[in-house]
């Protein structure tokens, strides 16, 4: 991924303003797409934890865990991203994955979904 990044002159302050204003309504529409890709990964914890419990495995998958932020890690350096702050929201991430598994499989022992 490139950067976009360049020093910005304005003419004036009304073309700073658009410029903000752009901005945040592409934040604001990024947001959305990140919420429904956080509901799309999630979603998938009743896929993982029925798999998971069939094939007699814990819900916490170091190995896995780990390929994942090996791959993140190369993303940010790639990017120029923080390697820290990423891997704490892939953390987060992964925390809300593992909840919606385990709620999934509490339901499942006891007989309903």
């Amino acid at each position: 991924m490139e950067s976009n990044y360049e020093t910005k002159t304005f003419k004036n302050k009304k073309e700073a303003e658009e410029l903000l204003e752009k901005s945040r309504k592409r934040i604001d529409e990024i947001d959305n797409e990140l919420f429904d890709l956080i509901y799309q990964r999630t979603s998938l914890a009743k896929d993982i934890a029925i798999s998971k419990e069939y094939l007699d495995m814990p819900i916490f998958d170091k190995s896995r865990e780990k390929i994942v932020h090996e791959k993140i890690d190369a993303l940010c350096t790639d990017c120029g991203l923080d390697i820290e702050i990423i891997d704490q929201i892939v953390d987060m991430l992964t925390i809300l994955n593992k909840n919606e598994q385990e709620k999934i499989l509490r339901r499942n022992v006891d007989g309903q979904y």
